[in-house]
Formats: structure tokens, C-alpha cells, sequence
């Protein structure tokens, strides 16, 4: 099945796994994303090859930032309704406490969509959507 068809098929069905599963990097991370209404919500299952400090346990820095650009390029695909990949142009982040080894999740903002830039704001939590454990800024570049 086509790329296109695929992202067709997920926005009909409310089912993003066969979006997700065309990235080996989303795949590797074990991403996966449910809708609810117009709102799309990342989660990223507790996995030990995610770990960056097993003492504490705690998520890898790398793992959390991967997986918010993951969750706003996706974003940014599903509500523009396009196949093209958007290139990354800028990505800022801020972590705000320990990513601990449990489910995570993510929400993406699309703050302003123009013809060739967009810009996502992210934020990713863990028990307390009001307790991000890091929050980020991207610019895209779009077709």
C-alpha cells in the first residue's frame, strides 16, 4: 500500500500504527498515537533499550527530544493532509524534570502554518498533563 494511501486510510480509521510503523526510528522508540476529536496524543510505552540512566531509571535526554520531533512531524503531516515530509528547519528544548522509565506521552500545537514555515510548540508529560517533563519549539520547512 502507497504512503498515501496509508495516511488516508489512518485519518478515516483514527488509526496511526501504519503511519508510525513506516518510521524505523518511531518503531524503534515503540511510538504510538491515538486521536481524540481533533487532538492527536503520542505515547511512548516504558521500554528498558529507552533508558539513559538505569540507576534512577530515567528516559535517555535524546530518546524524549526524538520522540517530540517525531510526534510534530507527524502532527504537522496529518493535519496538513500531505505525504511530503516536512524538513526540520530548528529544533529548541527545554527539559523541565526526570523523564522516569514509565509511559510517556506528548501533545503538539501547531502555532502558525504558512505557505513555506510552521512552527509546532510540544509538550510531553508523564502522570500530569500540567507537569511537562519537557516542552519544545520547531520550525518545519513545508511544500
Amino acid at each position: 500500500m502507497a504512503f498515501s494511501d496509508q495516511m488516508k486510510a489512518a485519518a478515516a480509521n483514527n488509526d496511526y500504527s501504519a503511519v508510525l510503523a513506516n518510521v524505523p526510528y518511531a518503531q524503534f522508540l515503540g511510538m504510538e498515537c491515538d486521536r481524540f476529536g481533533d487532538e492527536l496524543v503520542f505515547r511512548l510505552p516504558a521500554q528498558e533499550s529507552n533508558l539513559g540512566n538505569p540507576m534512577l531509571p530515567a528516559l535517555h535526554g535524546g530518546v524524549i527530544a526524538g520522540f517530540m520531533e517525531m510526534a510534530a512531524t507527524v502532527q504537522l503531516m496529518v493535519m496538513m493532509q500531505t505525504t511530503k515530509v516536512p524538513k526540520i528547519v530548528d529544533f529548541s528544548i527545554d527539559y523541565l524534570r526526570a523523564g522516569y522509565a514509565r509511559e510517556s506521552y506528548c501533545e503538539c500545537k501547531i502555532t502558525r502554518q504558512g505557505r513555506r514555515v510552521a512552527n509546532v510548540s510540544i509538550s510531553s508529560w508523564q502522570t500530569n498533563r500540567k507537569q511537562p517533563i519537557a516542552t519544545a519549539r520547531a520550525h518545519f520547512l513545508i511544500e
